[in-house]
């Protein structure tokens, strides 16, 4: 039975080819002991040194890794054309996907696409996660998921992320606030008043730094991590909240009315988009996955960005 793993082999291929674990760490976006651990393991599995270490000059093959390093390029070759030849042959995607989403949006959208896919492809299984961001970087690198829809927040470089969609940020008032009639707000409008913060890992940092930008603090009545008991804190007056997907309707969970207005000056928008290993691309079923999130987008058919919540007129929309 075999002990080791293509991951592997890619890793020992990447350090025979450039003669230095840190410099494969940049080449493969994968961190230097996670590389150092691979090559370990196959010289275990092996029972062979495939490098002299050579603290001034890195890492060079012995004759025996140059041999296996011919044989892991031919190996890494097959694999891929083994993926590309099922894909052929079946027409068809198949197979499990485990997919990640962000606890700030997961209710809004992951079911719907979650839904949209599998009817394009009934032979597709999918396993969903709702996860904070930090959840999201450890099941990636652990391979527990697959793939995730998430925020540009504090990427780690030796994962890919593919944005989607631009979110600018608005508040979120009740109906009885001073500033519920305003078309748009300002970080200085909202000071004066208690805040109710979404207090995720990075989502939090990103939504105070608005606050930093202009020196000032924010006076942080209520944290919560849930998106619908925020909605609901806000409806019942305990404070206004600031976040980028809204729901598709203008309620809190409790049946209050809420109100959404854009938030002007130096917010930067966060993007949405899809975060993967730098190879999930290679796997059919991930890249049909990945595909049909943009697919969806370019229709406007993702729930909570392509709805028109600006629009008009639309009950609880901020108002000149």
């Amino acid at each position: 039975m075999l002990r080791f793993t293509l991951r592997q082999l890619e890793y020992f291929v990447a350090v025979g080819e450039v003669g230095s674990i840190a410099l494969a760490s940049e080449k493969v976006n994968v961190s230097s002991p996670s590389i150092s651990a691979a090559i370990n393991q196959l010289e275990k599995e092996f029972g062979l040194p495939l490098f002299v270490r050579q603290h001034a000059q890195g890492l060079s093959l012995t004759l025996a890794g140059k041999q296996m390093m011919q044989q892991a390029k031919l190996v890494l070759q097959d694999a891929e054309a083994l993926v590309d030849l099922a894909g052929d042959i079946s027409g068809s995607i198949r197979g499990p996907l485990s997919v990640g989403c962000l606890l700030t949006f997961a209710q809004v959208m992951l079911p719907s696409l979650r839904a949209g896919f599998e009817r394009l492809h009934p032979e597709v299984r999918i396993h969903q996660n709702e996860l904070d961001q930090a959840e999201i970087f450890s099941r990636l690198r652990r391979a527990e998921i697959d793939v995730a829809l998430t925020y540009d927040l504090d990427l780690p470089g030796d994962l890919k992320f593919q944005p989607i969609a631009s979110l600018a940020p608005y508040a979120i008032l009740n109906a009885e606030h001073p500033l519920a009639q305003r078309s748009v707000v300002t970080i200085n409008d909202l000071l004066p008043y208690p805040m109710v913060l979404l207090d995720l890992p990075f989502s939090s940092e990103y939504f105070l730094s608005f606050f930093s930008l202009i020196g000032a603090k924010p006076n942080i009545g209520e944290r919560t991590r849930d998106m619908a008991v925020m909605r609901s804190l806000v409806a019942n007056g305990f404070g206004y909240s600031i976040a980028n997907i809204r729901p598709l309707n203008d309620l809190s969970p409790d049946g209050k009315q809420l109100y959404f207005v854009p938030l002007a000056g130096d917010v930067r928008p966060m993007q949405m988009g899809i975060l993967a290993s730098p190879e999930a691309e290679n796997v059919n079923v991930i890249r049909a996955f990945i595909a049909h999130c943009k697919a969806e987008h370019a229709a406007g058919r993702l729930p909570g960005i392509d709805t028109p919540a600006d629009r008009p007129g639309k009950p609880g929309l901020g108002r000149s």
